[in-house]
């Protein structure tokens, strides 16, 4: 089960559904209705959900998926306020499975902004393991992945 936050023109979306080769189910969400009606057009194999990436938990409940094997994030969370950030961090952590993954791509000339450098800080609250990837300085802007595993589990408030 992969799910796709921000799927946009699809680069992503064509090489997930490449690697899943038919197994699995991919739900791609993208906001924009323009983009989600070309993406439905050009991934059939993709399930593309038009709505925003922050309600996730309810559009994998309204399919009757409970947790999600990996995300991948096409959204740019560095140009998101930090409550943005934390809202949309809590929402993907919690629909991952226990040896779930996050992925999310970062463009190296963010790396310095406040906001980029508060999703970091998010991820290594959030997730077990983070690891970024070699630049790909062939890229144009040059980027790189950061790749999280296993998701935190929140601690339960005492009643």
């Amino acid at each position: 089960m992969v799910v796709e936050l921000g799927a946009g023109t699809g680069p992503f979306t064509a090489e997930i559904q490449r690697r899943l080769g038919g197994r699995g189910r991919h739900l791609a969400i993208e906001i924009d209705p323009v983009l989600a009606q070309r993406l439905q057009h050009w991934h059939p194999g993709a399930e593309v959900i038009q709505r925003d990436a922050g309600e996730l938990r309810q559009l994998l409940d309204a399919r009757g998926i409970y947790r999600a094997d990996m995300v991948i994030s096409g959204l740019p969370w560095a140009l998101f306020p930090f409550a943005t950030q934390q809202q949309l961090m809590a929402v993907t952590a919690e629909a991952l499975s226990p040896a779930g993954a996050f992925t999310a791509f970062t463009y190296v000339h963010a790396v310095p902004l406040a906001a980029a450098r508060r999703f970091r800080a998010l991820l290594a609250e959030s997730f077990e393991e983070v690891v970024p990837s070699r630049t790909v300085w062939r890229n144009m802007p040059p980027a790189f992945v950061l790749h999280a595993r296993r998701p935190r589990k929140k601690p339960v408030p005492s009643q």
